[in-house]
C-alpha cells in the first residue's frame, strides 16, 4: 500500500485527515498525533506543528524536541506511556498514528490499535514509501456514518476512505 506519491496530497484527503485527527468528543481536550522524525520533517514548515493537536515526534537520534513539536519520545511505547499518565492524559481524547512506515507497522501490531483509517487509491503510481499490509485476520472493514466509503474522484484519481477495525475491539466504535 502506498503512503507517499511524490509527497502530493489531495485536498479531499487532507481535509479528511485534518478533520479526523482534530475533532474531539470533548471541547476541553485535544487529540494527539504521533509521527516519526521523517514524517515530521515532511510537513512543510508553515504547517508545523499540526494545529489543535498535541504533536509527538518519535526519534532515536534527535537530542532535543523539534521546534513546534510538543514532545520528543524515543519510542512508540514511550509516547503511549506519556499520553497515558497524568497530567498529559487528562487533556487527550484520541491518539492518532500518522506515519511513517515503521511507526505504522509497530502500531498495527499492537493490541492498542483500535482502527486504521485508510485512503485507498484506485490507480498505480511510482512510490517511495509504503504502508504495511493490513492483517485481515486481525482487522475487518467496518462502516461509520461519519465516513463515506463511496468512491470519490479528484484530479482524475479515484479513491475511497476505509476503516479497518481491530477484531478485538468490534463491540465498541
Amino acid at each position: 500500500m502506498t503512503v507517499t506519491v511524490t509527497s502530493t496530497l489531495w485536498r479531499t484527503d487532507m481535509k479528511f485527515f485534518s478533520t479526523q485527527t482534530s475533532t474531539t468528543a470533548e471541547k476541553d481536550k485535544k487529540n494527539a498525533v504521533i509521527m516519526g522524525r521523517k514524517t515530521w520533517l515532511s510537513i512543510p514548515d508553515k504547517f508545523r506543528p499540526l494545529p489543535n493537536r498535541v504533536n509527538i515526534v518519535l526519534s532515536k537520534t534527535l537530542s532535543e524536541c523539534p521546534a513546534g513539536a510538543d514532545h520528543l519520545c524515543r519510542s512508540l511505547d514511550h509516547a503511549v506511556k506519556l499520553l497515558s499518565d497524568p497530567p498529559v492524559a487528562d487533556g487527550i481524547d484520541v491518539v492518532w498514528i500518522i506515519g511513517g512506515s515503521s511507526v505504522y507497522k509497530e502500531a498495527m501490531e499492537s493490541s492498542l490499535c483500535h482502527r486504521i483509517y485508510l485512503t485507498r487509491i484506485h490507480s498505480q503510481f511510482e512510490c517511495d514509501t509504503f504502508m504495511p499490509e493490513i492483517d485481515t485476520s486481525k482487522f475487518k472493514v467496518v462502516s461509520d456514518p461519519a465516513v463515506s466509503g463511496e468512491r470519490q474522484k479528484e484530479n482524475d484519481i479515484e479513491f475511497n476512505f476505509e476503516i479497518h477495525q481491530n477484531i478485538q475491539h468490534t463491540s465498541t466504535s
